[in-house]
């Protein structure tokens, strides 16, 4: 399997990241990940409460990681949620690499550069790319409707998706939504993309501090097992279950925004991936769930994927 321009900014040997699931990407994920040749993640809430202080439970994500390998790992900053301490922790620790979302690339991209991090942008829509650019990011990640968590508001496959964006920017870009398998990194490349992140695929390993039952339930989803709720809100998809029903009530009746957030609350996610309420909580999911059928180590992902990469080519 070739190496990409990915793998040369990142240094790398594959090109493939693992997502930033917000409260289960572990250092024993991400080390397991960076060790195997990818591009292993964590992020400032791991494994944590939602009263505990995430500038220090970072601090301690990123020296575990460290422990566990010496190769590149990053952090994922979902810049809602992101304060400049967090940043600051990252640049004190010299971590390789962030990737950040659900914000403007110029809050801290020129910091984060300055300082030899290198920054990775997720976008959902070829304008957003074209401005991520325009700050200097490292490479865009441009994700798909078919990805699990938060989406983008226009709602862009990654099939249509990274081709234009690919043709927009002038830097590396990375295919992220509805791949989980050595066919869906040629497509991606097939694309013009420089590589492929993979969440939902690396939460169903033996690495990652999600709980079981949300393992379980990913193994035994089908093609249909998630949904897009919260459109009012910000489009989220996750497993169904009796959370995501009720929500699809409350829209179907014409539910404000307030009364939605109040139904939501606070730390939902946390319910569904780390407590393992898999009917009350909510759980990030992407539609790849029916495409994944065991849990495995994040090694034997990146292994199948390279293996494979060479099979699929040649039956083209």
């Amino acid at each position: 399997m070739r190496k990409t321009k990915l793998c040369d900014v990142l240094g790398i040997e594959y090109p493939i990241i693992q997502g930033g699931m917000t409260w289960i990407c572990n250092p024993e994920l991400a080390a397991a990940v960076s060790n195997a040749g990818g591009l292993g993640l964590i992020v400032a809430n791991a494994g944590a409460k939602p009263e505990d202080n995430m500038v220090e439970n970072l601090r301690r994500q990123i020296q575990k990681t460290r422990e566990l390998t010496p190769k590149p790992f990053g952090v994922n900053f979902p810049l809602l949620t992101t304060t400049r301490e967090q940043i600051d922790i990252v640049i004190e620790e010299k971590v390789a690499a962030v990737t950040i979302s659900a914000g403007s690339p110029k809050a801290y991209t020129h910091y984060l550069k300055e300082a030899g991090v290198k920054v990775l942008h997720v976008v959902a829509s070829v304008r957003h790319a074209k401005k991520a650019e325009d700050e200097g990011v490292d490479a865009v990640i441009a994700e798909g409707y078919e990805a699990g968590g938060h989406n983008g508001l226009d709602e862009l496959p990654t099939l249509v998706l990274v081709p234009q964006a690919v043709d927009a920017v002038n830097i590396p870009v990375v295919a992220a939504g509805g791949i989980a398998d050595a066919r869906g990194l040629v497509a991606a490349l097939a694309l013009g993309a420089q590589g492929v992140q993979m969440g939902t695929r690396f939460v169903a390993t033996h690495e990652c501090v999600a709980h079981l039952n949300f393992k379980k339930r990913i193994v035994e989803a089908a093609d249909t097992g998630t949904v897009i709720t919260g459109r009012k809100l910000g489009p989220t998809r996750a497993l169904r279950n009796e959370f995501t029903s009720k929500v699809l009530e409350m829209e179907s009746r014409g539910a404000e925004a307030s009364e939605l957030q109040a139904f939501i609350g606070l730390s939902r996610s946390r319910r569904g991936s780390l407590e393992g309420d898999l009917e009350g909580g909510e759980a990030y999911c992407g539609v790849v769930a029916g495409m994944i059928k065991e849990v495995v180590s994040a090694a034997e992902v990146i292994r199948s994927m390279v293996d494979g990469y060479s099979r699929v080519v040649a039956q083209l």
